[in-house]
């Protein structure tokens, strides 16, 4: 692994996964995503992961949508803008790819295969639902596993990465390193590498700390130091993982994607609140938080200059 010199905080501010009747502080509308990745990136985060959704909560592919809200970012800052290619299990892949192919991004997500990739617990722990379409989407998961053949990977590789597009390689298991490594071996992935180690969810690896520090382990023996390393948890353990991968010499991700939480008991109310745990934990490490040129110099991103062959501000 290369150790991080600077730690780079990646905000998942919204997310495909939590629901609106979880949380009244889930950025849902174009508007409050926006003010969320702003505020994310105020309290110190380089990187943004970004998702979109319908008013109603519900998951949104379409281009207009991503359209309210990928510019304000990029005009208003000069963080990392990093664009989902997971999107939702129920989306066709065309749909899927869709916001990261409209605005050909520095970063993009990239889920590193097919897996069980189930929240259907969700519904066992709401009781009171806000729109209808919540419950039967959640349940779904248990039965609808989440789709990335090789030939999809490849495709989304070859695709985004003619425009320069590079990737944070989602690795929920083991085997997901071994698939990265495959690819990386075939010539379709540049190093560095960014790899995303995933925990807690339900399907794929889990959220024991022997787990993380297995994960670096075979990471570091497929990729020697071509690679940087970040990790998060689902759910509750989203602050004791990425204060385990700072600790490792890792970076980190933190987010209402992935927990809503900021505290037992304590819903947190925007993403800038788990950042800024997140980012004094860092600094009590003795460890400095990296900014977006920071980032871009660690990860090989090809810089503002343009997005989709538009000039940025």
């Amino acid at each position: 692994m290369r150790k991080a010199e600077k730690v780079v905080i990646t905000t998942a501010v919204t997310g495909s996964v939590n629901v609106p009747s979880q949380s009244p502080f889930l950025p849902v509308t174009p508007d409050e995503v926006v003010e969320a990745a702003l505020g994310a990136i105020e309290a110190g985060s380089a990187v943004v992961h970004l998702h979109a959704r319908h008013p109603d909560g519900r998951p949104a592919w379409e281009p207009e949508v991503f359209t309210q809200i990928v510019p304000r970012i990029t005009e208003a800052t000069d963080a990392v803008i990093n664009i989902t290619t997971g999107g939702s299990s129920q989306m066709t892949m065309e749909q899927r790819l869709a916001g990261a192919t409209t605005f050909a991004p520095e970063l993009a997500s990239m889920n590193m295969g097919s897996m069980n990739f189930v929240y259907s617990g969700i519904a066992d722990r709401v009781t009171e639902w806000r729109h209808d379409w919540e419950k039967p989407y959640v349940q779904a998961t248990y039965s609808h596993p989440f789709i990335n053949t090789f030939d999809r990977i490849e495709h989304t590789l070859r695709t985004l990465g003619a425009a320069g597009t590079r990737f944070e390689f989602e690795c929920y298991d083991i085997g997901h390193l071994y698939s990265l490594a495959y690819f990386v071996d075939r010539g379709l992935v540049p190093t560095p590498l960014l790899v995303q180690g995933v925990f807690g969810i339900l399907g794929g690896i889990g959220s024991d700390h022997e787990n993380l520090e297995h994960m670096v382990r075979i990471a570091d023996k497929l990729f020697g130091d071509d690679y940087s390393f970040s990790a998060f948890a689902a759910g509750r353990d989203q602050m004791q993982f990425a204060t385990h991968s700072a600790w490792l010499g890792g970076h980190v991700r933190v987010g209402l994607e992935d927990s809503l939480w900021l505290g037992k008991g304590r819903l947190a109310e925007s993403n800038a609140q788990q950042v800024i745990r997140i980012r004094a934990v860092v600094e009590d490490l003795g460890k400095q938080i990296a900014t977006p040129a920071d980032a871009r110099a660690m990860l090989a991103l090809r810089g503002t200059a343009t997005l989709n062959g538009r000039a940025l501000a």
